[in-house]
């Protein structure tokens, strides 16, 4: 999710770095068919190879706020640098907890802030900011994402010197982005000073034959390590990205901790703004967020 600017597939940048559309049986290996929430165990949480170092499992009382231990809130109506249409609140009625799930639900609502921006759409968006972060490792959640044009639900990272830095100079990782006018793919992309917007590193995941990808929950992870950075749907490993793709004279700036960010955006330069045939509330529910490490040798 692009803190200013548009994201746009940029399919000259994909032809000359050879990503390519990867299509797959995409059967979640974390949910039953039915897409019912099987609650996660100590062991359930092992990835061999890693070690697993920061997590929320949302578990949480019905109806509570997230712990606010590990997250904080953005506020705020201005846009978001993409014209989005909703206003970041700090409202209960827009990100708590149930069943054992983060649930960040967005809300058609007249809304006012006290920045005295009006908007006619609520919604949350949670970081680790000043929380947590972490350079390297492996970043993942099981989420089941919302539907419907103008809805763009985002699991992702920014660098964490993005208030000194600026962005894209602190560097984007966007594990998982969704528009709903295209409810079979999601986008995985990576954004630094030079490669950002329709000119970052972008590839897809397409479910095959239709496949939807709100029918059900998905596990969505990237695997960060000094010189590349895989990108995982439920184990698949769909793109790799490493800094000899930059363009000549380009830095590769994701060597420093970046911290965690969910969120549920109304319209924007992207997904366009929603339709008459948009449902609201859209709801995005969040299983658990884990962060690995690779064990010291």
């Amino acid at each position: 999710m692009i803190r200013e600017g548009l994201i746009r597939i940029s399919w000259a940048l994909l032809a000359r770095l050879g990503v390519a559309l990867v299509l797959f049986s995409a059967a979640a290996h974390s949910t039953g068919s039915s897409g019912a929430i099987r609650r996660a165990t100590p062991a359930a949480a092992a990835v061999p190879g890693w070690t697993l170092v920061w997590s929320d499992e949302f578990d949480g009382p019905n109806g509570s706020r997230p712990d606010a231990a590990k997250w904080v809130y953005d506020i705020g109506g201005d846009g978001w640098g993409n014209q989005e249409l909703e206003y970041y609140t700090y409202h209960q009625q827009n990100a708590f907890l149930e069943d054992g799930r983060l649930v960040i639900r967005a809300i058609r609502e007249d809304f006012t802030g006290t920045d005295g921006v009006a908007r006619h759409f609520t919604s949350a968006r949670l970081k680790t900011q000043g929380k947590f972060s972490q350079t390297y490792g492996r970043f993942e959640a099981r989420i089941k994402i919302p539907q419907g044009q103008g809805i763009w639900p985002a699991f992702w990272m920014l660098g964490a010197d993005v208030d000194k830095a600026g962005w894209p100079a602190c560097g984007e990782i966007d594990i998982m982005e969704n528009i709903g006018k295209e409810p079979s793919q999601i986008h995985g992309s990576m954004h630094g000073p030079g490669y950002s917007g329709d000119r970052g590193f972008t590839s897809i995941f397409k479910l095959p034959g239709g496949g939807r990808f709100e029918k059900d929950f998905h596990v969505y992870a990237v695997e960060w390590e000094p010189s590349e950075v895989r990108f995982y749907m439920d184990s698949r490993l769909y793109a790799t990205f490493t800094p000899d793709l930059l363009p000549p004279g380009m830095k590769w700036v994701f060597d420093h901790p970046f911290f965690i960010l969910l969120n549920v955006a109304v319209g924007g330069d992207w997904p366009g703004p929603p339709d008459a045939n948009t449902a609201f509330p859209q709801s995005m529910l969040v299983d658990y967020v884990r962060v690995y490490t690779k064990p010291s040798k």
